[in-house]
């Protein structure tokens, strides 16, 4: 069997859309929900490498690849959606996958708390995207190792 190895700027080129498209709904929820709001990008991460995996071009076609996920079943059910509808996991699964992601948001907001970042300002601002940022990638690294992939370090060229 040969081995692929994902490519992970397809992930990087899609972010700036995505988190542009998810900023509204994720600020909107930060404060009353900020493991929601953090977390839900986790499962993000995780639905678009499914779709890479799956059919990435023709996924390529949606000119709004968050709102894709996110009107399925609306903002608050977004888990529930990716969970059942592209991750296509059963009950039980789904409930591990919850409580892995909630772990995740607890421990990144916690480090965003634990900044003392004065909020409304352009740094609070910058943190909370870099924790969105993070939480992708971490939702896209345990869907690919969840599909099989096996990730691994290479020897980077010499300048």
């Amino acid at each position: 069997m040969d081995f692929i190895e994902p490519n992970s700027t397809d992930f990087d080129e899609v972010w700036e859309q995505v988190c542009t498209s998810y900023l509204p709904d994720g600020i909107r929820e930060f404060e009353g929900y900020p493991t929601v709001s953090v977390g839900w990008m986790m499962y993000v991460g995780m639905a678009l490498a499914q779709q890479w995996d799956q059919d990435w071009e023709d996924f390529l076609k949606n000119t709004d690849l968050y709102a894709v996920l996110r009107d399925g079943r609306g903002f608050d059910y977004m888990d529930e959606h990716i969970s059942e509808d592209y991750l296509e996991l059963d009950a039980e699964e789904s409930k591990a996958l919850a409580k892995l992601i909630g772990a995740c948001a607890q421990m990144a907001v916690h480090a965003l708390q634990r900044e003392q970042i004065e909020p409304g300002t352009q740094l609070a601002f910058a943190a909370y995207v870099s924790t969105l940022h993070q939480m992708y990638h971490m939702g896209v690294a345990v869907q690919l190792f969840r599909m099989g992939y096996k990730m691994h370090k290479m020897d980077m060229p010499q300048n």
